[in-house]
């Protein structure tokens, strides 16, 4: 989707602003002026255009404008009758595991997924290969994953949006969350992504701190380019809507938030000198 805001005073519409959302692809769109500024989630994917790691063979000139608030992990679980503890087994093995995913090829959640099997020397193609199968999901808690969990027909599950519960459900059901090794954590936080720790009782039945990868953050990103005071008027038209916007109750505190570095909103890209202009003339502790 993308939004175009201008001026319909002339013969012609005249285009000032292009915002769109979309897979972190478009970085290069954004980083090219094709479009102005987009939304994506979560934060490490723009760390890796910003980086030029991962999914980008170079950095590209792009700065944050604001982040929408939203706290969440990509975790895995696994069942216990299939006797893994990690995800190197399945490779040492050739389980034949059937495993819940997202169905579009393009999600954030299936980047980080491929990312981190690489570091393991295998792929989702490798597991269909040795007689796995997928069973894919739109939202994460999709009627037809939570229907064949309770079924029992999954052996793991690998994703994020852990707030609306399906994580806490699977573990109810006897599934056991399944951490990365030292070296691949180390591989994911170079790419961009960070290592964070789900305390014990964050969830009901997760019985055990668990280490995992930071999901959060919905950032605005521009080009380094784009003109300062387009970028202002921008941080000040979302301060001036902040009742007007649908905020993630559970991970907003206040408007400051989306200029601020918080577990909500994991900050490793820099902002904007348009942003940066209007958080210190507001009073914005970075």
């Amino acid at each position: 989707m993308t939004i175009t805001i201008g001026s319909g005073a002339h013969e012609d519409f005249q285009p000032s602003l292009r915002m769109a959302t979309g897979s972190i692809i478009l970085a290069h769109g954004v980083a090219s002026g094709d479009v102005d500024m987009a939304f994506v989630n979560p934060s490490a994917c723009l760390t890796q255009a910003y980086k030029g790691t991962g999914m980008f063979d170079k950095p590209l000139p792009v700065r944050i404008v604001a982040s929408y608030p939203s706290w969440d992990r990509f975790v895995v679980v696994a069942h216990p009758r299939i006797g893994i503890t990690s995800l190197a087994e399945i490779k040492e093995r050739r389980t034949p595991v059937r495993m819940s995913i997202r169905e579009d090829p393009t999600h954030s959640t299936l980047v980080l997924l491929n990312q981190i099997l690489a570091v393991h020397g295998f792929s989702l193609a490798d597991i269909e290969s040795w007689g796995g199968s997928f069973q894919l999901n739109g939202p994460p808690h999709d009627k037809r994953r939570m229907d064949a969990l309770y079924a029992d027909e999954l052996d793991i599950i690998c994703d994020e949006g852990i707030p609306t519960m399906w994580f806490d459900e699977a573990l109810q059901q006897g599934m056991q969350p399944i951490t990365l090794d030292d070296k691949v954590f180390g591989a994911m936080e170079a790419i961009g992504w960070r290592k964070v720790t789900i305390p014990a009782g964050r969830f009901p039945h997760l019985t055990q701190d668990y280490d995992c990868i930071d999901f959060s953050g919905w950032p605005i990103y521009t080009r380094a380019g784009l003109d300062d005071e387009t970028v202002y008027k921008v941080c000040a038209a979302i301060h001036a809507k902040d009742d007007a916007i649908p905020w993630d109750g559970d991970s907003y505190t206040d408007i400051n938030q989306v200029w601020q570095e918080t577990e909500a909103t994991p900050v490793d890209v820099p902002f904007h000198p348009g942003a940066l202009q209007w958080y210190k003339e507001h009073g914005v502790k970075l």
